[in-house]
């Protein structure tokens, strides 16, 4: 669980510098709208005698829209389009804000500061990822659709619901997590966002069963301990469920499950077609690959190949498919994925996204040849992050 963004000592990654630098600066500024990736927006004052309005987009965190704080510069320099920085002072508080509950959440010396919104209500944690769901459908993909980010049972009021945690090694072997954007590790004695039984990755090589009980019955699935398993406890239910909700797969239909893991979605939907439908899963992990193939042994019509998703269909499974699952990586799948995708001609699209940014491009990139965005569920399935699982439903225009 150790954040994958680094900056020892605020040193993301080496940038040419136009100017100097603006690390330290501080301003004081009113908030703006929240923006993708767990900042707010403000508008900071660079003018001079010649251009007074003149003024800098801060991606800043740790601030709430509306508010009035002292913004401090942890990344930048004055010829920069943009600067990132963090909320150290709040002159004027929103209502939404709250003390975190974890004494590492918060910028400054010595603070974790992984989880974005450990200062924001959770009620309005959902609304703040609501409101980046849209604004990215609607700036990418130009829909307007409501969206709502819905509590997911699993985790005590947004905090142990990670089932996995990833410690970092600090000093003399001290336990920690990385500091934001940085190599630096904070110690820290216990994660709140862990639940207490989480399991330490890397830990023990080694297969786990993983058992999801959904209201369409219920498998169990082998999963490296080290390998890709929804973190939040309730992710597999309402996933599936809502996979399952929105295909209304039929007995004899053919479906293709993309970025198939280990085969969860591959075996729920093996129920509901039958004997006589068919699915093929594509994964690109070997080692996954080889655990869809175990967890779907012994299915009539069912094929597990394992291959990157655009190698795999420029090469395989050419001819029609009347559903397709895409769960893909945090990039999402790719105009050239969905351009084979819709080549197959299904008549319905479940897009499982991790990144509201990705999914916006792809629907984009679907509705170019006729898809349109039916149905979207959003998730909290990272509460105290800014992370939101999606579920978009495409259908075929007719």
């Amino acid at each position: 669980m150790s954040n994958r963004n680094t900056r020892p000592g605020r040193r993301p990654r080496q940038r040419q510098a136009r100017g100097a630098s603006m690390v330290g600066r501080r301003f004081e500024a009113e908030v703006g709208p929240v923006a993708h990736g767990g900042h707010c927006i403000v508008r900071v004052p660079t003018g001079s005698e010649v251009e007074p309005a003149e003024t800098r987009v801060v991606f800043v965190r740790h601030a709430i829209p509306g508010e009035r704080v002292v913004v401090e510069i942890t990344e930048g320099t004055e010829g920069d389009r943009f600067w990132r920085g963090d909320a150290v002072e709040v002159l004027q508080a929103s209502s939404e804000r709250v003390e975190p509950p974890c004494p590492y959440a918060g910028p400054g010396p010595g603070l974790c500061g992984g989880c974005d919104f450990q200062h924001v209500t959770i009620a309005h944690q959902r609304e703040l990822k609501a409101a980046v769901v849209r604004e990215q459908l609607a700036r990418l993909a130009k829909i307007d659709v409501p969206v709502t980010v819905e509590q997911v049972a699993g985790d005590e009021d947004g905090l142990r619901w990670r089932t996995r945690v990833q410690w970092a090694s600090g000093p003399g072997g001290t336990r920690g997590m990385r500091a934001h954007r940085s190599t630096t590790v904070i110690p820290v004695e216990d994660c709140l966002i862990a639940r207490t039984d989480a399991r330490e990755v890397p830990g023990p090589a080694g297969v786990v069963t993983e058992q999801v009980v959904t209201a369409a019955g219920t498998h169990s699935f082998a999963v490296d301990a080290d390998g890709f398993w929804q973190v939040h406890p309730g992710a597999p239910r309402v996933l599936v469920e809502t996979v399952l909700d929105f295909l209304d797969a039929q007995p004899g239909e053919r479906v293709m499950d993309l970025y198939a893991g280990v085969g969860l979605f591959a075996r729920f939907l093996a129920d509901a077609v039958g004997p006589t439908g068919r699915i093929a899963a594509v994964e690109g992990d070997r080692d996954a690959a080889k655990h869809a193939q175990g967890n779907l042994a012994g299915i009539p019509g069912v094929r597990v190949e394992c291959g990157s998703v655009d190698k795999v269909l420029a090469t395989s499974f050419d001819e029609p498919f009347d559903l397709v699952v895409l769960d893909p990586p945090r990039e999402g799948a790719r105009r050239e994925v969905v351009e084979q995708v819709v080549d197959r001609a299904p008549r319905a699209v479940a897009y499982v996204a991790c990144d509201p940014a990705a999914l916006a491009r792809d629907v984009a990139f679907f509705a170019e040849h006729g898809y349109r965005l039916e149905r979207i569920r959003a998730f909290d399935l990272f509460p105290m992050t800014h992370h939101v699982e999606c579920v978009a439903l495409l259908t075929r225009d007719r």
